[in-house]
């Protein structure tokens, strides 16, 4: 069986690979012209680092990226208000990775290439439109820098994992419109630093209106006795629409550092992450409403062109992983359009959940409730939120997204 893969993202190059390694006959389609190691920091979570390690990928992982230890929740003024370990720190048989973003996908790309041939990864091919037609999916696509050149490629399946702005995504549902804007923009950055906490630790300070993330993605201390740590600023601006056209726009360095001036604690220095980046970018937080389905005959759609949610708790990335597996086997086990059918039934309703909580800032909540109930900070954090609901929080979420411990671990092959 063949299959056409279009978008050569996160989602699309492991379902490439994960296809390829099942048996399938691949072909990837990717609009821009060539694959960079572009990005900044991501997190991947023990449930698609499962995933990765059936693919034979977690010794390279683990040479690039960071095992994260734990995960802190603070307030503005850097108290504490809720510690956790994760990945195999928490017990789990697989880590959680924080690493390059770039970098992950260098190592994909690469396993790709060997799976099936670097002649079979297809750059600068815009999607125009994919039918199906006598048990085949035909997909036209423009040729990058000619709008006016057409090719056609055919398969028996395509999958659209061509990110939010999805062109196949859109040939279903063509009045969608934009992605819906959160009114929060995401400032980016990565600085060499001075290691913090555990030195594995990834860190979420302040609320939903004013939040500061950070966490290293890299294992090295240079002779300074610096890491590299990626950061994320988050910052309400309110429902401004036209943002959503802008999506990596080079922030305003003097203004953020305005704004996050004061948030130097004991332990992490805020304001001197900022400063000592290189480059800062932002981008709006935005997602779109759940789909009532994703499979049209042999055609379906994966990753950020199914289910793009905010990136809360980790799980973008980390979702369009599971996708890849769960889409694998089904056309293992059934005829396309029965596969295509089944794999939706499993994965749109879980990830329709993740989206849905994730709007309701998923496991970060614990830090609205504080700064709701304690804007001035505390003295006794139970006093203002007891162990319980912090808990419960926490466990609820990882039911939620599918990396509850003893669950993901009997998974182990």
């Amino acid at each position: 069986m063949k299959i056409l893969v279009i978008g050569a993202g996160i989602g699309g190059l492991t379902t490439a690979l994960s296809l390829a390694k099942a048996g399938f006959e691949v072909e990837v389609y990717e609009s821009s012209s060539e694959i960079k190691a572009l990005g900044v920091g991501i997190n991947i979570l023990p449930h698609a680092i499962r995933v990765l390690t059936d693919l034979g990928l977690l010794d390279e992982l683990l040479k690039i990226g960071v095992q994260t230890s734990e995960l802190c929740y603070f307030n503005k003024f850097g108290q504490l208000i809720w510690r956790e370990p994760r990945g195999k720190f928490a017990g789990y048989i697989w880590p959680q990775l924080s690493v390059h973003r770039g970098a992950l996908m260098m190592i994909l790309l690469n396993a790709v290439k060997n799976a099936i041939g670097s002649d079979r990864i297809h750059t600068g091919h815009r999607l125009k439109k994919c039918e199906e037609t006598s048990g085949k999916v035909i997909a036209t696509f423009s040729l990058k820098g000619n709008d006016d050149e057409f090719v056609e490629a055919e398969g028996e399946v395509l999958i659209g994992a061509d990110g939010i702005h999805s062109a196949v995504r859109r040939q279903f549902y063509p009045d969608e419109g934009i992605p819906k804007f959160s009114g929060i923009i995401l400032h980016r950055g990565m600085t060499t630093g001075k290691p913090f906490l555990s030195g594995s630790t990834m860190i979420m300070a302040g609320s939903v209106d004013q939040k500061f993330i950070a966490y290293p993605i890299s294992d090295e201390i240079d002779e300074n006795g610096d890491q590299l740590i990626n950061w994320i600023a988050d910052l309400r601006v309110g429902p401004d629409g036209n943002i959503l056209r802008d999506w990596n726009r080079t922030a305003d360095k003097p203004k953020l550092l305005s704004i996050f001036g004061s948030w130097k604690f004991d332990w992490l220095d805020a304001p001197g992450l900022i400063g000592g980046a290189d480059a800062i970018y932002e981008f709006p937080m935005s997602d779109r409403d759940p789909l009532p389905r994703w499979s049209f005959g042999r055609i379906t759609l994966l990753g950020d062109a199914a289910h793009p949610m905010y990136p809360i708790g980790s799980n973008g990335a980390s979702q369009a992983i599971l996708d890849a597996e769960i889409l694998t086997e089904s056309l293992q086990h059934a005829d396309p359009a029965a596969a295509l059918q089944q794999y939706e039934n499993i994965r749109l309703p879980q990830t329709a959940a993740i989206i849905m909580q994730n709007r309701q800032m998923g496991p970060e909540q614990v830090m609205e409730i504080v700064a709701e109930r304690a804007p001035n900070g505390f003295t006794d954090l139970y006093d203002v939120i007891s162990k319980d609901e912090l808990e419960g929080i926490a466990t609820r979420y990882k039911k939620i997204a599918g990396f509850e411990k003893e669950e993901l671990n009997a998974k182990a092959k």
